[in-house]
């Protein structure tokens, strides 16, 4: 591998990680079997979604097809395509159909017409139907259609807000899936059922018996899947405190609770489709990802005597979309690491694993990364709040002083920073910065005691716990309090404008990508999805219009005085354009130093290769000019 020359520049130096690398990255979302072997996963690349398939015979990848962009619509999206019987059936990104392929050779035609939006398409065992989420005009069902497409789709249940995450039994005589009600989010309390299903002498099965298997408005449902041998349904709660995983026995209706471990074996169901979990191809053990203090690690369950074995995957520390191969003898996976970009790879159960496919050129050394460390600080009332910490990552860096540091928050709120490759972060610590990923109270992978802290209290621990870890790290004569930096995206976006209007100098400046500024637009404006989210974090209207407005930075953003660049998506749909003009509008007004790039085309985070290189490009001028040479 090549290391190219890092040259140093008033305590800072220039970096071989440069925003086109950063922009011309690949993202994977899913990697899946099918029965002949074949492997198929997502790529994007800028704002176009592909799929590529990975013979069995062990032949190049190639792309499936050049025509249509692969993206499903229905909330944030995920469950993007399924992989069954030699054939791959997607959500295209523009119409929001579905549509069906041959994996070997063929054209994909459309199987549903051109209406609403599909997603998480689950095929039956016999390969004659097709389960999937539907959403037409704020209404969600589950909906099935036949696979060749030869009639239309129709409703197989309604009524409830959202579904996600249908499976089939492998009989094809039941389905089991997830459904929850507004206010609460998948997170906070969903429901697990299953329902028998009757084939018909003409048209689509019908649905009977349906039970709740699991769940209540308090505990969080997440993952079914049926075992191979159709004894079991699977799946991951909450029930304890921690996302654990459960097998509901469909002869005795009862459930067992596998995994013990205080750590979190699911993750919030930001998208459909996620998977922590999957069954071998025996069904005689599950093959689960846990999270413990940020760091993934893969585990094999007997289900005969309960034993868990580790699988060393030596370097990779964040997993994602396990899934087994048809003949038993490799898991697919998303993995990375702190200083290893994410790839494709497969595994055996001894954790020697392939890769197939490389999300960066990779010409950097891993040397050239820096590894985070999982930290903990005491916030503002004494309770213990958690992040990654990165230090700069360079020899040139010995002798120039105490390093910036970038307060990294992320969205969500309810979401976590884990130990996986991070280029911004990457970016920022080729350059000098240290780095603090904030995983504050209310973020997932501590329990659900500690994801719950931020009920009615948005604004403050997210606020105060990016404070406190920053003053900690100070204290620590870790990094240079004089030059901090708060950036976030989204959720973490308000926490950037809260924290510049609460604690006024503190930070030198502020990075904020297409942040929440008046949470009372934000509700009426924003996607269903998330249209009730602000009920749990700040309390329901009319009640709490008080903290509302309290929470809302534009009614204080005359309070900014710190310099701030602010990125927005012409056609954000989650957090409109709306919110950020009119922070624009009061730091111009007020001669506040700022800096606004809105991108035409760009929806709720950036995709396109342009707007990726462009927003790092200023950033970097942005914070050279406001805090590292002022």
């Amino acid at each position: 591998m090549s290391e190219k020359k890092i040259s140093r520049q008033g305590g800072l130096w220039d970096s071989p990680i440069t925003p086109i690398s950063l922009g011309r990255g690949i993202t994977f979302s899913d990697v899946q079997w099918d029965q002949s072997g074949a492997l198929v996963w997502r790529e994007g690349r800028s704002d176009r979604g592909v799929l590529v398939v990975q013979p069995p015979d062990g032949q190049a990848p190639r792309d499936l097809n050049s025509d249509y962009g692969v993206r499903a619509r229905v909330g944030y999206g995920g469950g993007d395509f399924t992989v069954s019987n030699g054939h791959v059936y997607f959500a295209e990104a523009e119409s929001g159909r579905l549509y069906r392929q041959p994996l070997a050779d063929g054209s994909a035609r459309p199987i549903m017409p051109a209406f609403g939006a599909a997603g998480a398409p689950s095929l039956s065992p016999d390969g004659h139907w097709l389960l999937f989420v539907h959403t037409y005009e704020g209404q969600d069902a589950l909906a099935i259609v036949d696979a060749e497409g030869q009639h239309w789709p129709a409703q197989l249940v309604s009524g409830e807000d959202f579904y996600m995450q249908p499976c089939w039994h492998p009989k094809g005589t039941q389905v089991a899936w997830i459904a929850w009600n507004h206010p609460n989010m998948p997170w906070d309390g969903t429901w697990l059922h299953l329902g028998k299903l009757t084939p018909a002498k003409a048209g689509f099965p019908t649905l009977s018996d349906v039970i709740t298997v699991a769940g209540d408005a308090n505990t969080a449902i997440i993952q079914p899947q049926f075992s191979p041998d159709g004894r079991w349904l699977a799946y991951v709660s909450d029930e304890s405190g921690w996302w654990q995983l459960y097998l509901y026995d469909l002869t005795k209706n009862k459930s067992r609770r596998l995994t013990q471990e205080a750590a979190e074996h699911g993750e919030p169901a930001w998208v459909q489709g996620v998977r922590t979990y999957c069954f071998s191809s025996n069904g005689k053990q599950i093959f689960f990802i846990r999270n413990q203090a940020g760091v993934n690690s893969l585990w094999q369950f007997e289900l005969a005597n309960g034993a868990e074995t580790p699988i060393p995957l030596a370097g990779y520390t964040a997993l994602f979309q396990p899934a087994v191969a048809p003949d038993g003898k490799q898991l697919a996976l998303l993995a990375s690491g702190g200083n290893i970009p994410i790839r494709v790879i497969t595994c055996d159960v001894k954790g020697d694993a392939h890769i197939w496919r490389r999300s960066l050129a990779e010409e950097l050394s891993t040397a050239t990364y820096a590894v985070p460390q999982h930290i903990s600080w005491q916030g503002m009332d004494g309770e213990l709040a958690y992040g990654l910490f990165y230090l700069p990552q360079s020899e040139s860096y010995a002798g120039v002083g105490l390093p910036p540091l970038v307060v990294n928050v992320h969205g969500g709120p309810t979401s976590q920073r884990v130990a996986s490759f991070n280029g911004g972060v990457q970016f920022f610590t080729s350059r000098g910065y240290a780095v603090l990923d904030v995983n504050h109270r209310g973020s997932t992978g501590y329990g659900r005691e500690y994801r719950n802290k931020l009920r009615r209290a948005w604004g403050i621990f997210d606020v105060q716990d990016s404070v406190s870890g920053a003053r900690t790290l100070v204290e620590q004569k870790k990094v240079d309090g004089a030059r901090l930096v708060i950036m976030g995206g989204s959720a973490g976006g308000f926490t950037v404008l809260k924290a510049l209007e609460d604690f006024p100098g503190f930070f030198k400046a502020g990075v904020c990508l297409y942040g929440v500024s008046n949470q009372f637009t934000l509700a009426s404006d924003t996607h269903k999805f998330e249209a009730r989210y602000s009920d749990t974090l700040l309390g329901p209207l009319p009640e709490a219009a008080d903290v509302w407005r309290e929470r809302s930075p534009i009614f204080f953003v005359d309070k900014i005085c710190d310099p701030l660049i602010l990125f927005q998506g012409e056609i954000d749909n989650v957090v409109p354009r709306a919110q950020s003009d009119e922070v624009v509008e009061s730091l111009k007004r007020r001669g506040v130093p700022h800096e606004y790039h809105l991108y035409p085309g760009e929806g709720h985070g950036f995709r396109k290769t342009e707007n990726i290189t462009h927003m790092y490009q200023a950033i970097d001028k942005f914070l050279r000019q406001y805090v590292v040479y002022t």
